[in-house]
């Protein structure tokens, strides 16, 4: 039973170059890849853990692998991930997921970054691993990932990260480190559209749109409230806009694609206790639909809820120890394949941490999982 038969996921990964000598190739580097997915699809988080899944499941690896000289061992599969090389592995990542999933007009995809905690290593004077993301907020998936490079931060690797992208007729959402006019400017020649969150980062141009806002003379009309109850709290969220803002392209020329701004105010009642706070952002839609500007702007935070917090939770991305070379990185890469994997079977209505489980218990839903993204999907 060739394994081709079954997916093609490894296909997809074939043009990374295997890093080993020859010499010292007991194992493809294929056969490594797929043992590990599976191992990481089934609840192993380090490489003891995904060699212990591998000899548990020999047989049915070596029948799908034809494998010569059985599973590696913990050491090999940490020594391979440590050396592969971590930009192909996003840029094959992300070919993977365009080539098989279709994205719907007007798409919204989030833009955030995510510290790996424990990948910080004091005794080699390594800094924290920073993983930047673009998510798909209605396909629930992950788009691609860009390393941070050391001593640096999100505003190098957004526009790497943007590139292996196919962002024409989707809107992009960023916090506030990514409100930067390249990046605007990219967000544009790849046409898409942006929402940018807007603070003192910026500090002219936040101020101005402040005090548009807060002034009675200009202040928009409401444009569009939305109520939210529930567990004890009352939110009410009000959203103002206004595309009247020749003034301020005239003050700040360079932010390629302006077209409005917006304000979002959210009142909370909570245990009798009131709070207030306003965000504001620059655009590149116009404001004539502000109920739909302002669902862009809620939509961003389903990267922290929807992929960050199940990474954290499902997966105990920050309790892992992987540190040496590239190996933090790259077994990043390998959770998100899982992730996304394991968010697109619809077989088992349960969450991802119960999916990494039954898939750990049945080898018949890891397939069904493994298959699960083989037929494009919007």
């Amino acid at each position: 039973m060739s394994f081709s038969t079954h997916t093609s996921i490894i296909e997809h990964f074939s043009s990374i170059p295997d890093p080993r000598l020859n010499r010292r190739k007991r194992h493809k580097l294929g056969d490594i890849f797929f043992i590990t997915l599976c191992a990481a699809i089934c609840g192993a988080n380090d490489w003891v853990a995904v060699e212990m899944f591998g000899k548990s499941r020999k047989d049915w690896f070596t029948e799908l692998l034809d494998l010569e000289n059985g599973i590696p061992s913990h050491d090999t599969f940490g020594n391979v991930f440590a050396v592969i090389d971590t930009q192909l592995f996003s840029e094959c990542f992300s070919h993977w997921v365009a080539s098989l999933v279709e994205l719907s007009d007007k798409n919204i995809i989030a833009i955030d970054g995510k510290c790996l905690r424990r990948s910080m290593d004091k005794a080699s004077n390594k800094s924290a691993l920073y993983m930047v993301s673009a998510w798909a907020t209605e396909n629930q998936l992950v788009l691609a990932q860009q390393k941070v490079d050391e001593k640096s931060n999100e505003i190098t690797a957004i526009p790497k990260l943007l590139l292996q992208l196919d962002i024409s007729g989707a809107v992009v959402t960023m916090d506030a480190m990514g409100c930067q006019k390249k990046v605007a400017q990219q967000i544009i020649t790849q046409k898409g559209d942006y929402m940018l969150s807007l603070k003192g980062n910026q500090g002219n141009l936040h101020e101005d749109v402040t005090l548009f806002f807060e002034s009675e003379q200009t202040m928009p009309e409401v444009g569009h409230e939305s109520y939210d109850v529930g567990h004890g709290r009352t939110e009410v969220r009000t959203v103002r806009a206004s595309s009247k803002i020749d003034w301020l392209k005239e003050r700040n020329p360079h932010w390629i694609g302006l077209k409005s701004i917006v304000a979002v105010t959210a009142k909370r009642e909570c245990n009798n206790k009131c709070s207030e706070e306003t965000r504001y952002f620059i655009s590149s839609l116009d404001a004539t639909n502000p109920q739909y500007l302002g669902h862009v702007v809620r939509s961003h935070w389903g990267i922290e809820n929807n992929l960050h917090w199940v990474l954290d939770y499902a997966f105990q991305e920050d309790d892992q120890r992987t540190r040496m070379g590239n190996s933090a990185a790259n077994m990043s890469i390998i959770r998100h394949i899982a992730l996304n994997l394991l968010k697109s079977d619809k077989t088992a209505k349960v969450g991802v941490k119960n999916k990494r489980l039954k898939a750990g218990w049945d080898n018949n839903y890891l397939m069904s999982v493994l298959l699960s993204l083989n037929k494009k999907r919007p």
